[in-house]
């Protein structure tokens, strides 16, 4: 039987649980993260900060970008941790929604990974970049060829077996348009796409759902990107990384916090360990290019020249463009587009 000293230690030991579980902070975190990817990064930000909670809230980012900007007057999320740069350089920097801050070590990350105002409003993770998914198996069902580039895209043969990400919705759809216009021209990118739109089957509303419909054989082609190839090849899908020879459009995922949070302390506290050499060990798992230099090792099934592969992105073009860019894109395409 315990002692009534021991009750009491109990009930102090209780107590003062309680009282912790009381005082730990929560954060409502905005992403576009994959979602198979959340409880890991939640889990290893715990294993250094476990008195902080992180709740979730998911979508693609063409989707987190709109609700961030529907409540900029009754802001409802802490911090955005892992977001297009685009979305938080400009659209959301020119509102004037994010808290500038720059955070510990951020002297650390590549130049291109930063905000270079002072104090910083965002800083980045990691990047992904484009790529083409390859069924192997339904391309020779149907006698496709593999595409090396992105005008073999335009080419008949692939009619109806092509899907890509609705650039409205994605943010792996909008680096696709952007870079087009980039590497084509004005004129030409738009050429290029009326071409590929013959070919498109149709355009779905998550940057990760095309090569998924590749890997499961629902398509033979799947415009996505390489950090969603690599996953589920590794899961034995019977698929090929494409990485077309004009170079690959890519975007950062960025985080930031959001002004007006009434958790400053607990947003820094995320914010200093979303740049952390652990942090970008953790982001180097699924993505071959990382914020911080000389921490990236080899990644499955990415090219093992995989910055050479980029195209020079001018982040400011696609920020200041979007608006205009999408309303043509909607215009020319977006009768093919999976319903919302």
């Amino acid at each position: 039987m315990l002692s009534l000293r021991s009750l009491s230690q109990l009930a102090v030991a209780a107590l003062a649980s309680t009282s912790l579980l009381a005082s730990a902070a929560e954060l409502t975190v905005y992403t576009a993260i994959e979602s198979d990817d959340l409880a890991k990064y939640a889990a290893r930000f715990n294993e250094a900060h476990p008195d902080i909670k992180i709740n979730w809230v998911r979508d693609s980012t063409g989707v987190i970008t709109a609700r961030l900007l529907a409540e900029k007057n009754n802001p409802r999320a802490d911090v955005i941790w892992g977001l297009a740069g685009t979305s938080l350089m400009l659209l959301l920097q020119e509102e004037g929604m994010l808290h500038p801050y720059s955070p510990a070590n951020i002297e650390q990350l590549s130049p291109a990974f930063r905000d270079n105002s002072n104090p910083a409003h965002w800083v980045g993770m990691d990047a992904w970049m484009a790529a083409i998914c390859f069924n192997t198996i339904e391309a020779a069902r149907h006698n496709l060829p593999q595409p090396t580039s992105w005008q073999d895209l335009t080419n008949p043969v692939y009619r109806g077996h092509i899907v890509m990400p609705n650039p409205a919705s994605s943010g792996t759809g909008y680096l696709d348009v952007s870079s087009w216009l980039q590497i084509f021209g004005e004129e030409g990118g738009w050429e290029y796409m009326d071409g590929l739109h013959a070919n498109m089957k149709n355009y779905t509303h998550s940057g990760s759902r095309p090569c998924v419909d590749a890997a499961t054989g629902e398509t033979a082609i799947g415009i996505s990107f390489a950090f969603r190839g690599a996953r589920e090849k590794q899961r034995g899908a019977p698929i090929e990384l494409v990485f077309p020879t004009e170079g690959t459009g890519w975007d950062m995922e960025a985080t930031a916090i959001v002004k007006g949070t009434k958790n400053l302390d607990a947003a820094q506290t995320l914010v200093d360990w979303s740049i952390s050499r652990a942090a970008m060990e953790m982001y180097n798992e699924g993505y071959a290019i990382v914020a911080m230099p000389g921490v990236a090792q080899p990644v499955q099934y990415f090219p093992a020249n995989a910055e050479e592969l980029l195209i020079d992105n001018d982040f400011v073009f696609a920020a200041t463009q979007r608006e205009r860019i999408l309303r043509e894109w909607e215009r020319r395409y977006d009768g093919k587009s999976d319903a919302r």
